[in-house]
């Protein structure tokens, strides 16, 4: 343990000089290595022994990891490295890849600067590699490369040193090509190069890399790699290029420090004014400045309950110091702070601007969270994931007993997880949890009944749809129930353009309105439009076009109110609602306040958007997910098959030599039991993944049935219902 305690020093030491700091990620598509190469990193630094690197799987130290062989949560540790006679801090995050467990990587990524993109040879990059790639570089994240398991490519392959020259260059030239698709103005920085070190090759597993600098530093080539895996004595490569000091010499050399990486990446994730006292702390890393920390994960430690961690801009928490998280009237006080090593929460006195943090007594946080010892603070930009909920299960308590503990830890699990919503419909009493696939849903169930001791029930997982409408239509007028106050609205589907707008942060709520309108009409929204935007709630955008009326500013809150209600829960069926545009057109409002009180105020805009969004032709969006299947070419009729009989299109199809890789799309109603199924119909040699695409709309002559379907199993009316349902006479 001596030298476990020594390398704790260090990092205290290290905390306080963010010139010295790496704050890193790994991403990849499932299966190509990551915790194993984690593994690596840390028998180099001295965390665990060398025998076991590559079989402990340090971080995955969550039973439920453990069993199902796969990453499920983001984990962090802290450990010290020595390039050129230099100690460096390096925090890695070790990242889950399977797509259910998306959300985790683009939170991850806000508390990082850079990040080691994993691609294993034989397969290539591959769709997960493509979206995790893109949510580092949406958050202004410099990646670098290293190709895994190259070893297979001469031991079970068996190529030349030529052909594996162009194998490994291929794969160069698909992620770069990635890189240029989602930065073509950044990317001569960003660029992928060989030549100058920032891909580095080798297999994790065998605990053994090299690249470029390295080759010409310990004067091994491809064909001495060649050799050594050829004859089996992958030990060998390992002691002469031990993976921990090539991949940590890359990091330290071609991955930005805490104090070079904020000045870019604030002007991303940061809408307030740079030139205010807490912009410049940010961007030059003070420790002495107010404090800013954006929070990134919680999780629940039996002990010391829950544990905040995330990313520390600017100045210096300590045990004792009261903040403020965002959109919250009252101060936290910090417990403790600490940093984390894997499983274990080391605490300290104080920890300075720069590093990963991990914070107790923060009860009012949730991941997204901004704190800070300024109460005006503007927020960092919401955090937005890839991929919405497309699943729902309904969970109940097996014993009546259990009933207030479940409601209690339903509300638990959808703060240390965003990407769950959990819906408790005060009416049936029933409690929906909607996740991003069904692995989701099954390890969060197993969760709670592990450990927070609570057994339950869950139903077969249904799919979460959309409303939308397909019309312009109004003005439409909805009446209070005293008569006395009236609006007209006008509803239309919003245009893709700006859709995609909201959902890459490009508009928001909390930008200035001069910049916002700019923005909208550069997207072909008529100006009037643009500088009236009153209100954006998921991706739907409301919108007041009036003039000059009298109490409408005291009233607006409530009319936002109704307008909330109907996104949260459209008219045709309760589901979600995407895509509108609500205008007010005109209102006449009572002068006397007392009658124009939420009783009255938010029925009224409520129905108005009800009865247009039905005369618009609403209409239900079923979610996509894209599905990458790869096939020996003897058994591609069953995979083809399987996909046609699944409502499925076939988009591309291409040969890898004896390998078919088919790209499709399905509806996700249409793959439950999709796994057992492809593995029947090919013999088992399928491999696949699938990735969330979006929604679309449901065939015609499908939507009765289908609506009816989910009228009846939330206990509505079973006929669909009609504009005159919601409009006053």
């Amino acid at each position: 343990m001596g030298r476990r305690k020594k390398m704790v020093e260090n990092v205290i030491q290290l905390m306080d000089k963010p010139q010295f700091i790496r704050n890193i990620g790994t991403v990849a598509h499932i299966d190509h290595g990551k915790t194993t190469f984690s593994d690596n990193l840390l028998a180099g630094a001295g965390l665990i022994s060398q025998e076991l690197a590559g079989e402990q799987l340090f971080m995955d130290f969550d039973e439920e990891e453990q069993r199902r062989g796969i990453t499920i949560d983001s984990a962090t540790v802290s450990m010290v490295h020595t390039y050129e006679g230099q100690e460096y801090l390096i925090n890695l995050i070790d990242t889950p890849g399977h797509v259910d467990f998306g959300g985790d990587v683009t939170r991850a990524m806000r508390a990082v600067d850079g990040a080691v993109v994993l691609v294993d040879a034989v397969e290539g990059p591959m769709p997960q590699t493509e979206t995790v790639l893109r949510q580092a570089l949406r958050e202004n994240v410099k990646p670098i490369l290293f190709i895994n398991k190259v070893d297979r490519l001469i031991n079970e392959i068996k190529l030349t040193p030529e052909d594996m020259q162009m194998r490994l260059g291929l794969v160069i030239d698909k992620v770069n090509k990635i890189v240029k698709g989602l930065k073509p103005d950044e990317y001569d920085k960003l660029k992928l190069d060989p030549v100058v070190g920032k891909v580095a090759f080798g297999s994790a597993l065998n605990n053994w890399a090299i690249s470029v600098p390295y080759m010409k530093k310990s004067g091994i080539g491809f064909k001495e790699i060649i050799e050594l895996c050829k004859a089996d004595n992958q030990a060998e490569l390992a002691k002469k290029c031990p993976l921990s000091v090539v991949m940590n010499d890359m990091i330290i050399r071609f991955l930005p420090s805490p104090i070079d990486a904020q000045k870019e990446r604030i002007k991303v994730i940061w809408h307030g004014d740079k030139e205010s006292e807490i912009g410049k702390s940010m961007i030059n890393v003070d420790r002495n400045g107010k404090i800013a920390l954006m929070i990134t994960d919680i999780t629940t430690d039996p002990h010391a309950g829950e544990v905040a961690s995330g990313r520390l801009f600017s100045g210096t928490l300590e045990r004792g110091k009261e903040i403020f998280i965002s959109g919250m009237p009252n101060a936290n006080r910090i417990q403790s702070v600490g940093i984390f090593m894997g499983p274990d929460r080391l605490e300290c006195d104080k920890i300075p601007a720069g590093n990963i943090v991990a914070v107790t007594g923060l009860t009012d946080a949730i991941v997204g969270s901004t704190a800070s010892t300024d109460k005006t603070m503007t927020p960092f930009e919401s955090i937005r994931h890839v991929s919405e909920p497309v699943m729902t299960v309904a969970v109940e308590a097996k014993h009546m007993k259990d009933l207030p503990k479940l409601v209690e830890v339903l509300r638990q699990v959808a703060k240390e997880d965003p990407t769950l919503k959990v819906m408790i419909n005060q009416e049936t009493g029933e409690h929906l949890l909607a996740g991003m696939g069904e692995l989701h849903l099954e390890v969060v169930a197993g969760r709670i009944q592990r450990d927070k001791h609570v057994e339950i029930t869950t139903s077969k997982p249904l799919v979460v749809y959309r409303e939308t409408i397909s019309d312009h239509v109004g003005p439409v007028e909805g009446k209070s129930p005293n008569r006395h106050n009236r609006f007209y609205v006008e509803v239309e589907p919003l245009s893709p353009a700006i859709i995609e707008l909201i959902k890459s942060n490009g508009i928001s709520m909390r930008q200035g309105e001069v910049e916002r309108r700019d923005i909208l009409m550069k997207a072909g929204m008529s100006k009037d439009e643009a500088k009236s935007i009153t209100h954006i709630y998921e991706t739907n955008m409301y919108i007041d076009m009036t003039k000059g009326i009298q109490y409408l500013n005291e009233t607006m809150e409530l009319i936002l109110e109704g307008f909330e209600e109907v996104m949260k829960a459209g008219p045709l069926s309760r589901e979600p609602v995407m895509g509108v545009k609500v205008k007010l057109m005109d209102a006449k409002l009572h002068e006397d306040a007392v009658h124009r009180g939420p009783a009255q105020v938010i029925p009224a805009s409520r129905q108005a958007i009800q009865a247009a969004m039905l005369m618009a032709g609403a209409t239900l969006l079923e979610p996509f997910q894209k599905v990458f299947i790869q096939v020996p070419q003897d058994q591609m009729g069953g995979a083809m098959r399987e996909m046609q009989g699944r409502r499925g299109q076939i988009l591309d199809m291409k040969t890898e030599g004896d390998l078919t890789i088919i790209e499709s799309k399905a509806p996700v109603a249409q793959l439950f039991g999709f796994s057992g199924d492809i593995r029947s119909a090919t013999e088992g040699r399928a491999m696949w993944s699938t990735e969330f695409m979006g929604f679309e709309p449901i065939p015609n002559n499908m939507l009765t049935e289908i609506v009816t379907a989910i009228r009846q199993r939330k206990g509505l009316k079973l006929e669909l219902p009609k504009a005159s349902d919601f409009l006053s006479p």
